[in-house]
């Protein structure tokens, strides 16, 4: 009897292991094609980060190529280990990547603390802003969210000098909660119910 309990909870636990390994799924916009990461999508990740104009309203340096690889890796494995994750948003007619966005569990050193709300973040190309792509691919992130993660509070931080995700962000029902300082910058923490 004890062996059978034991086999029991030994599936019990791997079943859990394989539902929080089941990897990121493709979303479709009317535009956009919104995919896991694969392996090749490196060289645009880092084309991304390393660009000043991308970092410029987020209070970063542009990233190195290191940095940008370590990004890369967490937000490929953020799906198996949290169950959500970043996707990439690619042009639906023409494959051409856009940019990154979906939800994270970075555990930031941030108060007040948000480490108990999945964070929403986006970040595009500098050549595609302004043409509603996030507006387009946050809809069908947070759709996907509410029906996967749940109706809960989510969380967004933004530097305040970021007028268009402050704005993108407010669309969808964001407010901000607190001004505070994340690794030396101003940030607005923004929360979602």
């Amino acid at each position: 009897m004890a062996q059978l309990q034991l086999l029991l909870s030994l599936a019990r636990a791997s079943d859990a292991i394989n539902a929080a390994m089941t990897p990121a799924p493709t979303l479709e916009t009317e535009r956009l094609i919104l995919r896991p990461y694969g392996r090749e999508d490196f060289a645009n990740i880092f084309e991304l980060w390393s660009d000043p104009r991308t970092v410029r309203l987020m209070g970063m340096k542009p990233m190195t190529e290191e940095d940008a690889w370590g990004k890369f890796q967490r937000s490929v494995g953020a799906w198996h280990v949290n169950g959500f994750g970043m996707w990439v948003a690619e042009e639906k007619g023409t494959g051409r990547f856009l940019g990154e966005l979906g939800f994270i569990a970075a555990k930031r050193a941030l108060e007040p603390s948000i480490h108990d709300y999945p964070e929403v973040g986006w970040s595009f190309m500098a050549e595609v802003h302004g043409r509603g792509y996030a507006s387009e691919a946050l809809a069908a992130v947070l759709k996907w969210g509410e029906e996967h993660i749940g109706k809960r509070r989510y969380a967004a931080i933004i530097a305040p000098e970021n007028g268009p995700s402050l704005k993108l962000a407010r669309k969808f029902g964001f407010v901000e909660f607190a001004r505070t300082t994340y690794k030396d910058h101003p940030t607005i923490i923004l929360f979602r119910d």
